[in-house]
C-alpha cells in the first residue's frame, strides 16, 4: 500500500482526503493522526464546547462510518517520528508507512510559558486540543479565579466563556492593546469595552513575570509587581507552525513549511497544507491561520495531487465568537492608513480598512451584511469610496455594482 498519506488529522486532512475522493482519486488514501480522536473542528474548542453548547459528536468533521465507506485508511493515536524522503516511508515507531505523494498536514502549536517563570505547574493551560480543553473544563466553576495570559482571540474567547460561567477572570497583554496584531485600535476598543463590561479585569500594557506555586497554581505576579489570588492560567500568546518534522527531514523552511504556488515542497514528493504551509504571497512567503486558509489549501493539492496544475491565490477570511457578539472577518488589513466606521443599525457595526482609496479587509460585529459585501468587494478586487461606506444610507448591495 502506498498512495497518498496525509500526516495531521485536523481540517485540512480531513479535507484533503474527502476531496481525493469526491474527485475520483482511487488509490490508497492514508489519514495519520497523533490524537486518539477522530478529526474535529478546533475553532469551537475555545468557545460553544468549552461553554458546555455542543456535544463532543458535533465537534467531529465527519462520523467514522465515512471514513470506512470512502476507504480511507484512518491512523489516529499514532505518531509520526520522521520521514525517509530516499525510501519514501513515514516512521511511526517501529511501523514503516510507504507514500507514492506524502502532504503534510501538521497544522500549529501554541506558544508556551516557559518553566522558569511557573509554565510547567498544574493548572497551566493552553487552547488547542480536545485534551487540552478537556482537561481545564472542570475548572470552570462559578467564583473560581482565573487569569488569562495574552490579549488575542484565544484568550478573549476563553475570557468570554469564562465570565459567562461565572468566574472572575483577570486578562493581561503585554502590549499596548488587545489585538494589536490583528486589528485597528477601533475593533480594539470595541472588544475592550465588551469584556470589561461582562466585568471582565482586562489590563492592557502589562505582562506576567511569574506564575506562583510549588507544584500548582496559586497565584500570580504581573510586570508591573501586582499580585494575583489565581485558581488556574489559560495562555493564549500566539502559535507556532508544527515544521519540526519537515525540517528533520530536511525540507526547506520558511515561516513555516516552504511550498510553492501549487502546494509542493521542496521535495516534489511532499505537499503541505493549513496552519504549517507558508505559501508564495506579494511580499514572499506568508501564512495563514485560519480554517478557511485549511480548506482552500487542502482541496488545492488535492487537486494539484491528481494533476490539476491549480496555483493558490489565498481568499483570507476569519470570525471569533465572544458572548452575544459574532466576528466576522474577510481580507488582510496589513497596510491599512484609514479605518472607516459603519454603523449598521440595530447593534451592526464594520470597520473597513483602506489603503489610500483601496479596501483591504473588514470587520464585522453582528454584521453579517456587510460582510458578505465587503468580502465579495475584496475578492473581487472592487474598491468603493469610504465616503460611500461610512453614510448609513448607503445600500452596501448596489456598492457592488459600481
Amino acid at each position: 500500500m502506498a498512495g497518498v498519506v496525509v500526516v495531521g488529522a485536523g481540517q485540512a486532512a480531513a479535507t484533503l482526503v474527502a476531496r481525493l475522493r469526491s474527485k475520483g482519486y482511487e488509490g490508497d488514501v492514508t489519514l495519520i493522526g497523533e490524537e486518539p480522536a477522530l478529526p474535529y473542528q478546533r475553532p469551537p474548542l475555545s468557545k460553544a464546547y468549552l461553554l458546555g453548547d455542543m456535544e463532543l459528536e458535533r465537534l467531529y468533521l465527519r462520523p467514522e462510518s465515512y471514513y470506512a465507506e470512502q476507504d480511507i485508511t484512518l491512523r489516529t493515536g499514532l505518531r509520526v517520528d520522521g520521514i525517509d524522503r530516499s525510501g519514501k516511508t513515514v516512521i511511526a515507531g517501529d511501523e514503516l508507512i510507504a507514500y507514492d505523494k506524502l502532504v503534510l498536514c501538521t497544522g500549529s502549536h501554541p506558544r508556551r510559558l516557559p518553566a522558569a517563570i511557573g509554565g510547567a505547574l498544574d493548572g497551566v493551560f493552553e487552547v488547542r486540543t480536545l485534551a487540552d480543553v478537556d482537561a481545564m473544563a472542570p475548572r470552570f466553576t462559578e467564583g473560581a479565579k482565573v487569569l488569562i495570559v495574552g490579549g488575542g482571540y484565544i484568550g478573549l474567547e476563553a475570557a468570554a466563556v469564562a465570565s459567562k460561567l461565572g468566574l472572575e477572570v483577570t486578562l493581561v497583554e503585554a502590549a499596548d492593546r488587545i489585538l494589536q496584531r490583528v486589528a485597528s485600535p477601533e475593533t480594539s476598543a470595541y472588544f475592550r469595552a465588551l469584556h470589561m463590561g461582562h466585568g471582565v479585569d482586562l489590563r492592557e500594557g502589562v505582562g506576567l513575570a511569574r506564575i506562583i506555586g510549588e507544584t500548582a497554581v496559586t497565584g500570580a505576579e504581573l510586570a508591573d509587581g501586582t499580585m494575583l489570588d489565581v485558581d488556574f492560567v489559560i495562555v493564549g500568546v500566539g502559535i507556532l507552525p508544527a515544521s519540526g518534522l519537515a525540517e528533520s527531514a530536511g525540507l526547506d523552511i520558511e515561516n513555516g513549511i516552504k511550498v510553492n504556488a501549487q502546494g509542493q515542497t521542496s521535495d516534489p514528493h511532499i505537499w503541505a497544507a493549513g496552519d504549517c504551509a507558508s505559501f508564495p504571497g506579494a511580499a514572499g512567503q506568508m501564512r495563514l491561520e485560519s480554517v478557511g486558509n485549511a480548506i482552500d489549501m487542502a482541496e488545492l493539492v488535492a487537486d494539484n495531487i491528481m494533476g490539476a496544475g491549480r496555483s493558490y491565490e489565498a481568499k483570507p477570511w476569519f470570525w471569533s465568537d465572544q458572548y452575544d457578539i459574532k466576528l466576522q472577518i474577510a481580507g488582510l488589513s496589513t497596510g491599512y492608513d484609514r479605518v472607516v466606521v459603519r454603523n449598521g443599525g440595530s447593534g451592526a457595526l464594520s470597520h473597513w480598512y483602506f489603503a489610500g482609496d483601496r479596501l483591504l479587509a473588514l470587520d464585522a460585529m453582528n454584521d453579517s451584511r456587510a460582510y458578505m459585501v465587503g468580502k465579495r468587494l475584496i475578492e473581487g478586487g472592487k474598491s468603493p469610496s469610504p465616503e460611500a461606506v461610512a453614510d448609513p444610507e448607503t445600500d452596501l448591495k448596489a456598492l457592488l455594482k459600481a
